[in-house]
């Protein structure tokens, strides 16, 4: 199992990374804002059974790869440093663009879980995460188990996240749209991917 250390620096990484604003964070909040809060559970659903399925695959994979290729676990530790960095440019430089709203109103329950499903199967940011960023918060000789520990910790984040996204989206609709706000989160998004990426890269 991995440390304490690594555990709460990984939750960290992860809540910043699930709040980050995107097109599936906002399609969520429009769906459950117009259709309710029981279609924002199911979609919710279908994004924790495609994130799982992602982790469990890549946990597998990774692990055996590692294994194999030892000079692996240091290029996918440089990956994740550099995926960090990637975002935190990227928010810093979406700073007050407010985040794209995709139509939500009129689909069912069974709609959102299987556009929840769907995309979070090909979802390349989840893939990233597991593949390159997740790695990086290992040891070298770590194996499955650590390994899935850190996707369950993941999934965890994502889905009470997203819940609650489906249980205030009426409320917070209207404040997560506002241009000021929008860049204060961006903002504060990108420092603190900075932080955790300069903290991952010298822990080594």
């Amino acid at each position: 199992m991995p440390e304490i250390e690594v555990l709460s620096s990984f939750l960290l990484t992860a809540l910043v990374l699930e709040l980050t604003p995107g097109p599936n964070m906002a399609w969520l909040a429009l769906l459950a804002a117009t259709t309710g809060r029981g279609a924002g559970f199911a979609a919710t659903a279908g994004i924790t059974l495609g994130l799982a399925v992602q982790a469990v695959l890549a946990a597998v994979g990774v692990a055996a790869a590692v294994a194999l290729w030892p000079g692996l676990y240091g290029a996918l530790h440089l990956a994740g440093v550099g995926y960090l960095l990637w975002l935190a440019w990227e928010s810093w430089r979406d700073a007050g663009i407010p985040a794209h709203h995709l139509p939500g109103g009129g689909e069912s329950a069974t709609d959102g879980f299987r556009r929840g499903l769907v995309g979070n199967l090909l979802n390349p940011k989840s893939l990233v995460v597991f593949v390159s960023l997740l790695p990086g918060f290992l040891r070298p000789g770590d194996g499955v188990t650590a390994t899935l520990a850190l996707s369950a910790v993941y999934v965890l984040v994502a889905t009470l996240i997203h819940a609650g996204i489906a249980v205030a989206a009426g409320a917070a609709r209207g404040w997560v749209a506002d241009p000021a706000v929008s860049v204060r989160m961006h903002r504060f998004q990108a420092l603190s991917l900075l932080a955790v990426a300069v903290w991952l890269y010298v822990r080594g």
